[in-house]
C-alpha cells in the first residue's frame, strides 16, 4: 500500500504523509461487532496519573476481532476496513452460519475471498490451520501461544513469523524479532504477511496529530530540574547526563534487562539479542 503526500500548504503539512486508503472498501464498521469503552488516559480510580504521556484521543468503538476461528469454518471476506485501535486493517467475514466476524487483514486478500479454518484446508493466504498442518518454511502470522485461546503473537502491520522446524512434539517459529521460539503443534495461526505493511513509514508531521492518537508530549529529562528528574540540574545550559540513562524514579534504563518471566525460558531456542549480534 502506498503512502500519500501532501501539498506543503502550510509547515505542519510539509513532510506530512498518511495512508494510502484506496485498498478499503468501506468506511463505516459493522455495528453488531463494536462496543464503545472507556478510556482512563492514565488515570487510576483517584484522577492520579500512573502512566505518563498518556490522553486527549479521539473517541472511537472496539471492534471486535476473532483471534480464533472455529474449527471447520467457511467465510467469505465482505470488507476491508479501517481499524483505528490497531496498526494493520480488519477484514469482514460472513460465514456460513450467517454470522459476522472481523479478522486481521493479511496482504493480498481481497472482497469475495474465502477464507477456511480446519485441518485439511488449502494453503492459501488468510486460511487458518494448526502447526502441525502448515509446511514448514511457510509465512505466518496471528499465532496462538496457547492452543484455542486465540492469536496473541504477530499481529501489527506488516509483521510475519516463519516455520522454520517442526518435530514430534513442538514446532520453531522465528518471530519478526528474529528469536526463534518453541510452539506447540495444536496452536493455530495464519498463513501469509499482516497488511497494511507502509505503516511504519507515515511521518507524523505535527504534535496534533499525536495528540488525537492519545499521545500527550514528552520532555526530556535533561532540561528538566533535578527535583523532577534524575538526569535534570546543573549550570550552564546544554549538558550531557551525568549518570547512566534513568527513569523519573531513578532506575536504570535504556539497555538494562527487565524479563523476569523465567518459566518460559524454555521455550525460546534462540535469543533475540543473538540473532542481532550474529
Amino acid at each position: 500500500m502506498p503512502i500519500t503526500a501532501y501539498k506543503p500548504t502550510s509547515s505542519a503539512r510539509r513532510g506530512m504523509t498518511s495512508e494510502d486508503t484506496s485498498e478499503l472498501t468501506t468506511s463505516k464498521p459493522t455495528r453488531s461487532l463494536t462496543q464503545s469503552f472507556k478510556k482512563s488516559h492514565g488515570r487510576n480510580n483517584q484522577g492520579r496519573i500512573t502512566t505518563r504521556h498518556k490522553g486527549g484521543a479521539s473517541r472511537r468503538k472496539y471492534r471486535s476481532i476473532s483471534f480464533a476461528l472455529p474449527k471447520n469454518y467457511h467465510g467469505i471476506i465482505e470488507h476491508i476496513e479501517y481499524d483505528p485501535n490497531r496498526t494493520s486493517h480488519i477484514a469482514r467475514l460472513k460465514g456460513d452460519d450467517g454470522r459476522y466476524r472481523y479478522i486481521l487483514a493479511a496482504h493480498g486478500m481481497t472482497v469475495g475471498q474465502q477464507i477456511h479454518s480446519g485441518d485439511d484446508v488449502a494453503i492459501d493466504t488468510g486460511n487458518r490451520l494448526t502447526l502441525s498442518q502448515i509446511p514448514v518454511g511457510s509465512v505466518i502470522h496471528a499465532i496462538e501461544l496457547k492452543p484455542g485461546k486465540g492469536a496473541q503473537v504477530v499481529r501489527s502491520a506488516g509483521a510475519s513469523a516463519q516455520l522454520v522446524a517442526r518435530d514430534e512434539n513442538s514446532a520453531q517459529v522465528r518471530l519478526p524479532s528474529g528469536e526463534v521460539r518453541l510452539f506447540s503443534l495444536e496452536c493455530s495461526a495464519s498463513l501469509g504477511v499482516i497488511g497494511n505493511e507502509q505503516h511504519q513509514n507515515v511521518s507524523i508531521g505535527k504534535a496534533g496529530r499525536n495528540r488525537r492518537k492519545g499521545i500527550r508530549p514528552t520532555v526530556r529529562g535533561v532540561v528538566m530540574n533535578a527535583v523532577d528528574h534524575p538526569h535534570g540540574g546543573g549550570d550552564g545550559g546544554r549538558h550531557r547526563m551525568a549518570k547512566a540513562p534513568r527513569t523519573p524514579w531513578g532506575q536504570k534504563t535504556l539497555g538494562l534487562k527487565t524479563r523476569r518471566n523465567k518459566s518460559t525460558n524454555k521455550y525460546i531456542v534462540r535469543s533475540r539479542h543473538a540473532s542481532r549480534r550474529s
